[in-house]
């Protein structure tokens, strides 16, 4: 039996590490031929030798998610490459610390940027071309950070919030167009951005005791994969999720479905 995304093309932003290129492989076992897209060279030639010797053929464009010359040409390189665009799959995003007191304008553009303008402009470009074959699919990674947030994070959970409310506007704007539109809100996954957040936060412990002590938040016990993140973005692209859309799908170990809850009983 064959897979059922054989024959489709999908560009995945941010596809060179993480809950991206994770979305990367589990399309590409479902038979699509994945375009991985981002900044730095090194990440995107190793997600492709990785999905090669899993016997895979990718193809990496270099580029800025929040550039709209970098977006056009993959867009049109992809489409010139391949014939058509079914799938697009927005995972690029960056997470710096800080309050709107504390976090500088350049920086605040930069994340807004990135989050969310790189969806902007990704949909920009591709949704004409998805139009022209009878539609597609297009998952935008978002976070549970858009729904309920930790402190510190301003510009990043601002962005996460945008990502669901511009997922639901895409989807009513393309429903007629045979585009489905969903986002995936991921709790805490084990990805080089987590780890990197762990660094910096674990004073005199490891980042696996970060981690550990991250995942005991979660009712599951323990921080997610960037592979259970990617499953679900491929089950949202297939045939098999073809009435879904405009809807946001947790991945978070059940983290916001349980109250913070002190016991009466405890000391203040």
């Amino acid at each position: 039996m064959s897979e059922p995304l054989t024959g489709q093309v999908a560009i995945i932003t941010g596809g060179g590490t993480g809950i991206g290129f994770a979305a990367a492989r589990a399309l590409a076992q479902e038979g699509a031929r994945v375009v991985l897209f981002g900044p730095d060279q090194d990440p995107l030639s190793c997600a492709v030798e990785a999905l090669l010797k899993e016997g895979f053929k990718s193809h990496a464009v270099r580029g800025d998610v929040a550039q709209s010359d970098s977006v056009q040409a993959l867009v049109d390189e992809v489409s010139t490459r391949f014939g058509h665009l079914n799938i697009l799959v927005n995972s690029a995003a960056i997470q710096p610390y800080g309050t709107v007191e504390t976090t500088g304008e350049a920086d605040w553009d930069r994340v807004l940027a990135v989050n969310l303008k790189g969806i902007y402009l990704t949909g920009h470009y591709a949704i004409p071309r998805m139009k022209r074959h009878g539609g597609g699919a297009i998952v935008n990674v978002a976070s549970v950070q858009g729904i309920a947030c930790q402190e510190n994070v301003a510009a990043y959970v601002a962005s996460k919030g945008g990502v669901l409310a511009l997922t639901r506007a895409m989807a009513l704007d393309h429903a007629k167009d045979g585009i489905r539109v969903n986002a995936v809100c991921p709790g805490t996954i084990d990805t080089p951005m987590l780890r990197e957040c762990a660094q910096g936060n674990r004073a005199n412990h490891t980042v696996e005791d970060v981690l550990r002590r991250w995942g005991r938040a979660h009712p599951l016990g323990r921080v997610g994969t960037a592979d259970e993140v990617g499953v679900l973005i491929a089950f949202l692209c297939s045939p098999a999720a073809s009435f879904c859309t405009g809807a946001e799908y947790k991945v978070d170990g059940g983290l916001l479905a349980k109250l913070s809850v002190v016991d009466a009983d405890e000391s203040a």
